[in-house]
C-alpha cells in the first residue's frame, strides 16, 4: 500500500525505529524521537545500498518520489546513484573553488600583495557590494557578459557611472588572471566595451592660481568660524598638499620635529612606499598648536567626538564649503594647486613637485634613486612654498 501525505504526517514515534514503505524501494523511516527520514533501498551490481533523500516534511512525499525515479533512471543506465551523488558533490566543490568570488579573492591576494591593506580593502568592498551578490557563486567559466552588465547597470542606476566603468575594468583583470591560471577561457568583460552609458569624468575641484590670495585671506580671517582643529587641518593641507586621508590619519609618532620631517609609513600610502614630507616652519607652528589643543591624543587631528578617533574625511570638504568654496575647491584640489602654483610661482621642475606629491616614478631604478636625489631640494621648496603663501600671496 502506497503512502499518502496524511499517513506520513500522522506517523507517530515508537519505542523502536520503524519503516513505512511506499514501493519501488522508497520508504519513510520514523525514529523513536519522531524524526522522519526518506530512504531509498536499491541493488547495484548485486550489492544492496541505501540512499538518503532528506527529512520529511522538508522533502515532501511528491519530491521523494521524484528523487526515487531519478535514481532508478541512473540505475537503468548502469550508474550507481550513490556514486553519482559523490561525483556531483565533488564537482560542486570544484566549481565553488573556481567561482567568480573565489578567483577574485585569489587575484586580489596575488595582484595586491605589494599594496596597502587599506587599498586592498577598498577594491574588495567594491566587489562585495556590487558584484559578489549576483556573480559570486557562479563558476567563473560560466559568467557571461550579460551577467556582468546586469550588475553594472545597478551601479549606473544609482548614479555611480565612473565606478561602473572601474568595476568593468576590475572584472577584466580578474578574467585575465583566470585565463592565465587555466580557470577560464575568455574574458567576457571585453564584450562590454561601449555597453555602459557614457559619462564625463569629473576632476577634483580646484581654484585657479590667481585665486590663492583670496583663499589665504579667507583662512587668515576665518569668518566661517571653523573649529580650530578643522581650520588648522585646511592650512596643513595647503602647506603640505598630502592626500586628505594621509593627513587626518596622521599620528604623532610619524613626526620627527627635530629634523623637520614627517615620515608617512608605507602602509598608509596609496603606492605602498614610505613618503617623507619636509616640514616648513609654518607647519611646525601648526603642529605645536595642535599638540597643545589635544595633548592626550595619538592623532594629530582627533575627532570632535573623542580623541581616540581621527577627524572625519568629510570635515575638510565641509569646511571649504562653509568658506564659500563649494564646487570650487576640495581637499584633494590642494595637490593640483600646489603642483601648478609651485612650478609657475617658484619655478621648480615638474619632477621635483611631482615627487613631493608622492606620485610613483615609472621604473624601479628611479624609485630607488629619487628619494635621495630630491629630498634636499624638496626641503627648500616646501619652505619657499610656505613663505609664498604666508607673505607674497596675501599681498598680491
Amino acid at each position: 500500500m502506497k503512502l499518502t501525505d496524511t499517513s506520513c504526517k500522522n506517523a507517530k514515534s515508537r519505542e523502536k525505529a520503524y519503516k513505512l514503505f511506499d514501493g519501488k524501494g522508497l520508504y519513510l523511516e520514523v525514529t523513536p524521537k519522531g524524526s522522519k527520514y526518506w530512504r531509498f533501498k536499491y541493488r547495484h551490481l548485486t550489492k544492496e545500498n541505501r540512499l538518503a533523500f532528506g527529512v520529511y516534511p522538508e522533502i515532501s512525499l511528491k519530491h521523494a518520489r521524484e528523487k526515487r525515479e531519478n535514481a532508478k533512471r541512473l540505475l537503468s543506465s548502469g550508474v550507481d546513484p550513490s556514486r553519482d551523488r559523490k561525483v556531483e558533490k565533488r564537482r560542486k566543490r570544484t566549481e565553488f573553488g573556481n567561482s567568480f568570488q573565489a578567483i577574485t579573492m585569489e587575484w586580489i591576494e596575488t595582484h595586491f600583495s605589494d599594496k596597502t591593506d587599506k587599498y586592498k580593502k577598498t577594491v574588495l568592498s567594491r566587489f562585495e557590494r556590487d558584484l559578489f551578490p549576483a556573480l559570486g557563486s557562479i563558476p567563473i567559466i560560466d559568467v557571461e557578459a550579460p551577467d556582468i552588465l546586469e550588475s553594472l547597470r545597478k551601479v549606473e542606476n544609482r548614479g555611480a557611472h565612473e565606478l561602473a566603468g572601474r568595476l568593468r575594468g576590475l572584472c577584466g583583470q580578474v578574467f585575465r588572471y583566470a585565463i592565465a591560471t587555466g580557470k577560464a577561457k575568455r574574458n567576457p568583460a571585453q564584450d562590454l566595451q561601449g555597453a555602459l552609458r557614457p559619462y564625463k569624468r569629473s576632476h577634483h575641484a580646484c581654484i585657479e592660481i590667481n585665486e590663492i590670495p583670496d583663499l589665504v585671506k579667507a583662512l587668515e580671517h576665518n569668518r566661517a568660524r571653523l573649529y580650530r582643529h578643522t581650520h588648522l587641518a585646511v592650512k596643513m593641507l595647503m602647506l603640505t598638499f598630502v592626500r586628505t586621508s594621509e593627513l587626518i590619519e596622521a599620528t604623532w609618532d610619524e613626526f620627527d620635529l627635530k629634523n623637520k620631517q614627517w615620515v608617512i609609513p608605507a602602509e598608509r600610502m596609496k603606492m605602498a612606499n614610505e613618503h617623507i614630507v619636509p616640514l616648513s616652519d609654518q607647519v611646525l607652528a601648526i603642529l605645536a598648536e595642535l599638540k597643545g589643543l589635544s595633548p592626550h591624543s595619538d592623532y594629530v587631528l582627533p575627532s570632535q567626538l573623542g580623541h581616540k578617533k581621527h577627524m572625519s574625511n568629510n570635515t575638510v570638504l565641509k569646511a571649504l564649503e562653509r568658506m564659500g568654496y563649494k564646487g570650487r575647491m576640495t581637499g584633494h584640489g590642494f595637490r593640483a594647486l600646489g603642483l601648478s602654483a609651485i612650478k609657475e610661482k617658484l619655478g621648480y621642475r615638474h619632477e621635483v613637485v611631482d615627487r613631493q606629491l608622492a606620485h610613483a616614478p615609472r621604473n624601479a631604478v628611479d624609485r630607488a634613486y629619487d628619494r635621495a636625489k630630491f629630498l634636499d631640494e624638496r626641503t627648500v621648496m616646501m619652505q619657499k612654498w610656505a613663505d609664498y603663501l604666508y607673505n607674497e600671496a596675501k599681498h598680491e
